[in-house]
């Protein structure tokens, strides 16, 4: 069972259809005992930073998010989920994140000519395999939609590399605890994000 974490502030639906579509049993987890009890962990998030950890504080779930990320029960974060699991982000200056990974969260700049958010599609550099990736092609399609981005500290932690102006990490894996997180949704990018979610809801069930 995979455990879609409802704090208040995540794209809850759009994760779960893609789920029902693959067949792959979830639940919109509320609780603590619902997240602790999942087989898999999926922390989805829209909005703000700040607004993001007050919720997940306010919600009771913060210590459970934290222990499932570091439970080695298979864990995905998607979009501003994948960016609170970080240590703090320009977007709410003296916000702390969940901290299981060391890196900040920037704005895009403004001098790039770029539009910001970044909202459509664009390309992944796989620079680091992982199961999420088993059978994704490099420089496949995925889809965006961000305003700020991820630079890890640690380059052993990223996962894929996208340019916008500027490259930045747009996704990471820890595979020895089955931690992964994407900027990108793979909710919504099609057929390639379908196949990710499959190689996930198959780590649930050890097949791979």
């Amino acid at each position: 069972m995979i455990a879609i974490v409802d704090y208040g502030a995540g794209n809850l639906m759009s994760v779960k259809k893609a789920l029902d579509f693959i067949g792959a049993p979830n639940i919109i987890a509320a609780t603590s005992a619902e997240i602790q009890n999942a087989d898999s962990v999926i922390l989805p998030g829209v909005g703000s930073f700040g607004d993001s950890m007050d919720c997940m504080n306010k919600s009771g779930l913060l210590s459970s998010v934290k222990e499932a990320a570091v439970s080695k029960k298979p864990f995905l974060g998607i979009c501003l989920g994948m960016q609170l699991l970080f240590e703090y982000s320009q977007e709410s200056d003296g916000i702390a994140g969940l901290g299981i990974l060391k890196g900040s969260i920037k704005r895009f700049p403004d001098n790039k000519g770029l539009k910001i958010p970044h909202i459509g599609w664009n390309s992944i550099d796989i620079v680091k395999g992982n199961s999420l990736y088993n059978g994704i092609e490099n420089n496949s399609y995925v889809y965006f939609v961000h305003s700020y981005y991820l630079e890890a500290e640690n380059n052993a932690d990223v996962a894929t590399i996208t340019n916008y102006g500027i490259n930045f990490d747009s996704s990471v894996s820890v595979p020895e605890i089955n931690l992964f997180a994407t900027q990108f949704h793979p909710e919504k990018s099609g057929s390639v994000g379908i196949e990710m979610l499959k190689n996930f809801a198959d780590l649930c069930k050890g097949d791979k």
